[in-house]
């Protein structure tokens, strides 16, 4: 029996040592570097003398949890990208092969992350007297943001200012950034000679940073300039705000014969560029009926924003007319307009001037941020709105500290149900505050980003994870 039993041993001991000492036969050759020159994705590239997948388990010594990349096709030659990488870091990671339903693990190899580039450290820096009351979703997502000048850069940023991964582009600015139910980033680009937030490119990436889409100006039906929105309908469609110009006779207010003046439309286009769909704000009004026409042509409308509402039908906001429509996706029938001189009731306590960021929020609310100008203080505002008897109830609504007051740009995001992320991109300042406006925690960013937007881990998964720092 003991004799049988020592056998068994040995035999499981061989075993051990034939798995462990297989992959080495298997593994031809490992060779580590940056991937794209980017100092938190580390690219592994390996070579195999037999037909497997392969994928990378993965992590680092000063954290608790390890890490899976994506696994490759079946093949000789592998590309792995690693992209949960903090920067002058030690790591561990395993070369997984998948063969015949086998796995088999090679032998532990090393590296060491190196430091970011001068350029990007000290880009964030987060003051909180007490992380204690910070909200554990906000701990474990990350908040998206855009660089708009030459180079442009886009950040996703911890609660503790971490840069965790970041893409950079030459010789043009990221004008608008947006994540997209695809697990991709969408982004409008434009040259620092582009006004702001106005470009005339699109551009897709993953998070490994390859590049899912790319339109110029001019390919197809694409001629327009777009600006401040840029977002996915679904796989195969692109929507975004246009700049839509027209000549008129305005002399009977103190204009030209031939003057022009500027608004918006929605355009969407496939990904080839070609035009599905497009409206204008030209369509459901005559320009002549305002007022402040002559002073505001150049610019007349100024839509910063637009998103869907829950019945799939568009919400666009405006900055020079203090409202927000709601216009039909397939009619261009202007719905409903809200805030001043629109067709919805207000409460009295919901006196906006110019909102930005206008999207449905988790519980169903109409949510965005209000720079309010006339008040030189900004707001942010959680409507829930009753479409049928064209009135409204507030959900939520807080006035920002005068402090961070926010003249341009701006967004407010839920984070949970008692805690909001808003941006305030003139101050180059975003603050997580309460449902009362009383801030919590304050990200100083090196950047004036146009808006922050706050990603949860199930939507930058398996590319990322939060960290989990040993105690």
């Amino acid at each position: 029996m003991k004799n049988h039993r020592f056998n068994y041993i040995l035999y499981l001991l061989f075993m051990l040592f034939t798995i462990a000492c297989s992959n080495n036969k298997i593994i031809e050759e490992i060779n580590i570097s940056t991937h794209n020159n980017n100092e938190l994705k580390i690219q592994i590239d390996v070579l195999s003398k037999k037909e497997s997948q392969v994928y990378i388990e993965y992590w680092c010594d000063s954290l608790n949890e390890k890490y899976n990349s994506l696994t490759s096709d079946k093949g000789l030659s592998h590309k792995l990208v690693l992209c949960n990488i903090i920067p002058q870091a030690n790591y561990s990671f395993k070369v997984i092969s998948l063969i015949d339903g086998k796995k088999i693990e090679s032998k532990k190899y090393t590296f060491k992350s190196r430091a970011l580039p001068v350029w990007l450290q000290d880009q964030f820096k987060y003051t909180c007297t007490d992380l204690i009351t910070v909200p554990n979703q906000f701990k474990e997502g990350l908040m998206l943001m855009n660089k708009r000048e030459a180079p442009g850069v886009l950040y996703l940023v911890d609660y503790k200012a971490r840069l965790r991964w970041y893409h950079m582009i030459d010789g043009i600015g990221f004008k608008v950034a947006r994540f997209t139910q695809d697990t991709s980033i969408i982004s409008i680009l434009g040259k620092n000679d582009e006004p702001t937030s106005y470009g005339s490119q699109i551009l897709e990436i993953n998070f490994l940073g390859d590049t899912l889409l790319y339109l110029k100006k001019g390919q197809g039906d694409f001629k327009q300039t777009i600006h401040h929105e840029v977002m996915k309908k679904n796989k195969n469609e692109i929507v975004t705000l246009f700049v839509d110009e027209k000549v008129m006779d305005l002399r009977k207010i103190g204009g030209g014969k031939n003057d022009t003046v500027s608004s918006d439309g929605i355009l969407i286009l496939d990904r080839n560029g070609k035009q599905l769909w497009k409206w204008s704000v030209f369509d459901v009004t005559d320009p002549l009926k305002d007022t402040g026409l002559l002073r505001n042509k150049k610019d007349w409308t100024h839509a910063n924003s637009l998103n869907y509402d829950k019945d799939s039908n568009f919400l666009i906001s405006f900055y020079n007319n203090g409202q927000i429509w709601k216009v039909d996706a397939h009619t261009g029938q202007v719905l409903w307009k809200f805030g001043k001189g629109g067709d919805i009731k207000l409460p009295i306590e919901c006196n906006f001037s110019q909102s930005h960021a206008v999207h449905i929020n988790k519980n169903g609310s109409m949510m965005f941020f209000d720079n309010g100008v006339s008040k030189k203080q900004s707001e942010v505002y959680a409507m829930q709105l009753n479409q049928k008897e064209k009135s409204a109830t507030i959900d939520i609504h807080f006035k920002l500290p005068t402090e961070v007051y926010n003249e341009r740009m701006g967004s407010a995001y839920l984070v949970n149900d008692t805690a909001i992320l808003s941006c305030c991109s003139k101050k180059h300042i975003t603050v997580l505050s309460n449902a009362k406006g009383k801030l919590i925690w304050t990200l100083n960013t090196g950047i004036p980003p146009y808006r922050v937007e706050f990603l949860t881990p199930l939507q930058f998964a398996p590319f990322l994870k939060p960290l989990l720092e040993k105690k």
